[in-house]
């Protein structure tokens, strides 16, 4: 055997390529060419998804409103209800 674990298998004709994470700067071009190509990027697409994000937002809104509104008491349904603690004669007009 005398194989190491890392050397189990061997695959030709495919070249693996390796960066230590230390020789890697992940930030290295985002300010300079990430932001800057960010805003002509996002003005190209604008009428692709901003119809999209609109509708499904006012959907969102809408139906958030009518569920708030469908869960509060309805004043009226407790009209004519007793107050317990108020005594008869002194109900407050």
């Amino acid at each position: 055997m005398g194989r190491r674990f890392g050397d189990l298998a061997v695959i030709r004709g495919i070249i693996y390529y390796k960066l230590s994470p230390h020789e890697q700067k992940p930030f290295a071009t985002a300010f300079a060419y990430g932001i800057p190509n960010f805003v002509p990027r996002t003005l190209s697409t604008i009428c692709t998804w901003l119809p999209c994000f609109l509708a499904g937002y006012i959907t969102f809104v809408s139906v958030e409103e009518a569920y708030r509104r469908s869960k509060r008491k309805n004043p009226m349904d407790y009209m004519y209800e007793v107050n317990p603690a108020i005594p008869e004669g002194c109900e407050p007009k």
